[in-house]
């Protein structure tokens, strides 16, 4: 029996008023359908924390969207609740259809302008925009997700996907963005994909030079690089930690500057006022 897939994005869809017995019926027989990849039904608050996800007020054809949408993402996990107390928990007061993202414990919605025009493409490309991974794949629909995360440190392999040490490279790099999970964002850019030597040469890199990691702030645009001949959970670890020790030297440096020009301003204003 294989393992079961990494959920790391969750949708929740949450009724305000209650559903038809006829279409209640059709999500209840849905979700337990043999092998059926379908919104789970959640009866109550406990059930909705576990699966980790909200969303809300929206008509009955909702319910036939979500079931088009799902069979599309199988590693999204979708559901569906009319529980008052569900939508008590997570200050549901309108249309709002809300997704949760694991990768960085962030909550994105769509309001209720948008949702009164929601269709399967638009839903999927919402959905698509914001779906990141423990490793996430860089190109023009994940770049908006990643820009936008609450995350602002993003560490970039950059290696062609073609490469014989493609798939044991990727492996270890996911084992070490397990330890960095809430801290860094980890992104694969494919080197192979001409579009992506935009990414490659902004970090001045060049082909040869490859595979190579780059680590960067997105607050104030600081970043490093690493080539690297191997990829190993070692190397990237120690490519964080040494970053992230930088970055708090940096404050630590900062804040003392700025300790040492207070003390220096009050000595200077007692003696003008002397």
């Amino acid at each position: 029996m294989g393992a079961m897939p990494f959920r790391h994005l969750y949708l929740l869809c949450l009724f305000t008023c209650k559903l038809s017995p006829e279409v209640a019926a059709e999500v209840q027989e849905s979700s337990d359908g043999p092998g059926a990849r379908e919104p789970v039904w959640l009866t109550d608050v406990q059930a909705a924390m576990e699966f980790v996800a909200a969303a809300e007020d929206l008509e009955v054809p909702a319910v036939s969207l979500f079931h088009s949408v799902v069979k599309n993402f199988q590693d999204v996990s979708f559901g569906i609740s009319t529980a008052s107390e569900v939508l008590a928990h997570y200050s549901v007061t309108g249309n709002t259809i809300s997704l949760f993202r694991l990768v960085d414990n962030k909550q994105l919605d769509l309001k209720s302008e948008d949702i009164e025009s929601m269709d399967a493409t638009k839903l999927s490309h919402f959905i698509q925009r914001n779906n990141l991974h423990l490793v996430t794949e860089y190109n023009p629909m994940t770049a908006i997700g990643l820009f936008n995360s609450m995350i602002p440190i993003h560490l970039l392999m950059m290696m062609n996907k073609a490469s014989p040490e493609y798939e044991e490279s990727l492996h270890r790099y996911q084992e070490a963005a397990k330890l960095f999970q809430g801290k860094i964002l980890f992104i694969l850019v494919d080197s192979g994909v001409k579009k992506n030597g935009k990414v490659i040469s902004f970090f001045k890199l060049k082909k040869p030079q490859l595979p190579a990691l780059a680590i960067y702030q997105t607050l104030d645009n600081v970043w490093d690089t690493l080539p690297i001949t191997e990829v190993s959970v070692e190397h990237v670890q120690n490519f964080c930690d040494g970053f992230l020790k930088g970055k708090r030297e940096k404050i630590m440096n900062q804040k003392k500057r700025c300790q040492r020009w207070n003390s220096d301003f009050s000595l200077l204003l007692l003696r003008r006022t002397k």
